[in-house]
């Protein structure tokens, strides 16, 4: 009986969240462990699945650079990276979407629709969802930035109970390029910002921003978050994401999530109970 009653007592401590999200759209930013552990995959599964069965409006934006690295040296592809970025050639573009979106983007689709939900993939080519120009096409090539986000192909697969899973792909409609690879972090931003998002989450294989002395913080405000990038307390990978945060934010987004992606459920984590299992970043 207790085992019954500690369930319950799970739901009515998850009840008010449920209600206060509500027909909210929330974009989830899906990489790191938990998009390459088979374990992890199923779980993030389910979590997408209760958000959705609840009334929560999910929208999925992944990355894929390690199986772009991975696929480009068994095709024997030279890439490089400059300050952390990778430079897309034509023929590493031709390769990253490719693997984004049509291998990545529809193993996605296939377990959420697997685990109980409708899904639907698209890229940001798709109706000119995502424009984009290059970054700086002498150093960074086919690598760009978004220019204009265009919702009404996304909100209509919401508004027909489907849950979008994007690819980072933008078109070069205004450039006459045929496209260009984003990175996700930054792309589900401005996503967040364009289908007025009530939350964004990042999944990494960090707990979240740490301080100086290596231990979690819960919560930051950008003025905050500004202050430990200035003394060097974020660092590395992590400064794009709080980057990525912080324009979410300053778009209209309520909150920004980072969370460790490693975490079994830690989607269900941080939206459905109080102390969450990451830093939340606010206004």
């Amino acid at each position: 009986m207790k085992k019954k009653l500690d369930v319950v007592k799970t739901l009515l401590d998850a009840l008010p969240y449920i209600k206060k999200f509500h027909n909210e759209k929330i974009v989830i930013k899906y990489g790191g462990s938990a998009q390459t552990s088979e374990d992890l995959k199923s779980k993030f599964a389910q979590d997408i699945v209760l958000l959705h069965t609840v009334g929560m409006k999910p929208i999925i934006v992944h990355g894929g650079g390690k199986s772009i690295t991975n696929m480009l040296s068994d095709l024997g592809v030279d890439t490089k990276f400059v300050d952390g970025q990778r430079v897309t050639t034509k023929e590493v573009m031709r390769i990253a979407e490719m693997v984004l979106s049509g291998e990545i983007n529809k193993e996605i689709v296939s377990l959420l629709n697997a685990h109980g939900t409708k899904a639907i993939g698209i890229s940001g080519k798709d109706a000119n969802f995502l424009e984009a120009t290059p970054k700086d096409f002498e150093n960074f090539g086919y690598t760009g930035v978004i220019q204009h986000v265009n919702p009404d192909i996304v909100n209509n697969i919401i508004d027909d109970d489907f849950v979008p899973v994007v690819a980072p792909i933008a078109s070069g409609v205004k450039t006459g390029h045929p496209g260009y690879n984003i990175n996700a972090d930054l792309a589900a931003s401005k996503i967040a910002i364009a289908l007025e998002a009530r939350k964004v989450l990042f999944l990494t294989d960090t707990t979240g921003v740490l301080d100086k002395d290596m231990k979690l913080i819960n919560t930051l405000d950008i003025g905050q978050t500004e202050a430990l990038k200035a003394d060097g307390t974020i660092n590395g990978g992590m400064v794009p994401k709080v980057d990525a945060c912080i324009e979410a934010l300053r778009g209209g987004v309520k909150k920004a999530h980072i969370i460790d992606g490693r975490v079994e459920h830690s989607i269900l984590l941080e939206i459905l109970t109080s102390s969450g299992v990451g830093t939340c970043i606010q206004l």
